[in-house]
């Protein structure tokens, strides 16, 4: 993967960019050594690396300010990092980059029940957001399968999903208001604590922006009341294509599950030799979880199963109690670690319309078999977000590019069908160059006319998003 030439202006001039920064920061705060921050030179996706010149730790919004202010007047790229955990390279270094980490930025400013809002610092975890609240009766919705680990920043850069985001909507939904820090240093606050905040619906442009425009320092968050219950079923298949009709089918009904989740036959096998939920031996397996009421889940329950037995299911499991529930869910929450014990993969995030599922699960099958690389299916089918791990052997020369083309492949597949590059992850660098296939140079420009009003020196998170020639272009207009 191409990346811009470092400045070599900005490397020679570390020592005073590490002066200035322990300044306002304090030494620990800043790490500088070669062999510390060897930390930061990944995220997720850990086939691409590159060693910072400089992490910095901030512990509030002014001080996010002053290392934005030094940089800027110093000409240095920043890029910002929540907990590392993007699986496009949306934290992926440049040489001469200072990384900003939000790591240290976790406290919680204020928890209003009665207005259902919580102000936190985005450092936090999403787990921790709910954690916060459970105790009094809430939640908060949105739920990355690496909740346990990601931070809100990142979940509002990529405008993360979940599971749950059929019924509750993605992050975009549940954000009300951030604190942000532009490029200079300069400190806005974008909407508030309640819905639909008057004038442009400049929230709905920095949601999903990637680091491209600021660095969201303090969020305010939707929480929930908790449903009365819920409860799962698990279908197994003996056919993808079919599995999928069955989904399509569901949503065509009218039924809005809390969650309908799809996992094939590669990922089965490994989540039960990782998890042992005890899943069935089949080719596709759907978790589809609903709630409410205990009268309202029967309902939805039996019309879910009577949809699902005009596809010959090989097996319908529906629990009978909370111990099941976090059986049947076991094996879902663990098939990105089970997958990593097969060997390397590249997890993508196309999204498609729901009605095409069967098309798209036999197309990947067809390009898997050409390109003599195993692909397993793990995703979010309610919504059409699909996120099929490509592996590959990361020992094996020339096995990466036959990946990256197999995935570009996949993600054209999306597009062509009516979908999108990216459901929940985010371009990154790893779908920048396929841009170009969703958008017109058109549309491409006024993307950056955005950046161009946020960021003018084109300092934030630089060869993300954008195909790596627009912004370089762009940057040495600047």
């Amino acid at each position: 993967m191409q990346m811009p030439a470092p400045n070599t202006d900005v490397l020679s001039r570390k020592p005073e960019l590490v002066s200035k920064l322990r300044a306002v920061l304090g030494g620990q705060a800043v790490i500088d050594a070669p062999e510390e921050v060897k930390a930061y030179e990944c995220d997720a996706l850990a086939a691409y690396r590159c060693p910072p010149l400089v992490a910095v730790l901030p512990s509030t919004t002014e001080e996010v300010a002053q290392v934005l202010r030094i940089c800027f007047e110093m000409g240095v790229p920043v890029v910002p990092r929540g907990a590392g955990t993007s699986l496009a390279g949306g934290a992926l270094p440049t040489s001469d980059c200072v990384i900003l980490g939000v790591a240290r930025m976790r406290d919680v400013l204020e928890v209003d029940f009665p207005n259902r809002v919580i102000k936190v610092q985005t450092g936090i975890t999403n787990l921790s957001v709910t954690g916060e609240v459970e105790s009094d009766g809430f939640f908060y919705a949105p739920d990355p399968s690496s909740q346990l680990a990601c931070a809100i920043a990142g979940n509002i850069a990529m405008n993360s999903g979940g599971a749950h985001c059929l019924k509750y909507g993605v992050t975009t939904n549940n954000l009300l208001g951030v604190k942000m820090v532009l490029a200079d240093g300069e400190i806005v606050d974008i909407g508030g604590d309640h819905m639909d905040a008057s004038g442009l619906d400049l929230l709905g442009v920095i949601c999903g922006s990637e680091g491209q425009l600021g660095i969201v320092t303090e969020a305010t968050l939707r929480i929930l009341p908790k449903p009365e219950g819920a409860r799962p079923v698990l279908i197994g298949f003996d056919n993808n294509e079919v599995a999928g009709t069955c989904v399509s089918d569901i949503i065509k009904s009218g039924l809005i599950p809390v969650a309908i989740e799809f996992m094939d036959r590669p990922c089965i096998r490994a989540t039960e030799d990782f998890a042992k939920a005890g899943y069935p031996d089949c080719e596709a397996l759907l978790i589809i979880e609903v709630e409410g009421s205990d009268a309202e889940i029967d309902d939805q329950l039996a019309r879910i199963v009577t949809i699902a037995e005009r596809h010959n299911p090989v097996e319908i499991r529906e629990s009978t109690s909370p111990e099941e529930s976090a059986r049947i869910w076991l094996g879902r929450k663990s098939a990105f670690g089970a997958m990593g014990q097969l060997g390397d993969y590249m997890c993508l995030d196309g999204t498609i319309p729901v009605g095409e599922l069967p098309y798209v699960l036999k197309r990947i099958g067809e390009l898997s078999k050409d390109y003599g690389l195993g692909v397993g299916n793990v995703f979010h089918a309610g919504d059409g977000n699909m996120h099929p791990l490509i592996l590959y052997n990361a020992n094996k020369e020339g096995d990466l590019e036959k990946c990256e083309a197999l995935g570009a492949d996949i993600l054209r597949l999306c597009v062509d069908v009516g979908g999108c590059l990216t459901g929940e992850h985010g371009v990154g660098i790893e779908k920048r160059d396929l841009m170009t296939h969703q958008y017109t140079l058109d549309d491409l420009e006024a993307q950056m006319n955005v950046k161009d009003v946020f960021d003018p020196s084109w300092m934030l998170n630089p060869a993300k998003v954008f195909p790596l020639a627009a912004s370089t272009t762009r940057r040495g207009q600047l």
